[in-house]
């Protein structure tokens, strides 16, 4: 016995709307998210804020989301 449709008992739909939006327009982690939202949203906790995320599909932040390496190679050095 499952629920019809999965929805917040926390948040309503526009603060999980604005959750949502704020994550796919920054990419910033969770904790920075409940961070920035808190205020706004003063009954937010972490665990509401992850399965909102989850629900959407964006809990987990993409590996690279300009595309580029952060990562490259050192330059040569000659030893002594």
């Amino acid at each position: 016995m499952m629920p019809t449709s999965s929805h917040s008992t926390v948040l309503t739909l526009a603060e999980g709307a604005m959750v949502v939006e704020f994550r796919r327009r920054n990419f910033t982690p969770l904790d920075d998210v409940l961070g920035c939202l808190r205020d706004s949203i003063p009954k937010l906790i972490r665990s509401s804020l992850h399965c909102c995320l989850e629900r959407h599909g964006i809990s987990r932040l993409p590996e690279n989301p300009d595309g580029s390496s952060k990562r490259g190679k050192s330059a040569a050095t000659a030893i002594g």
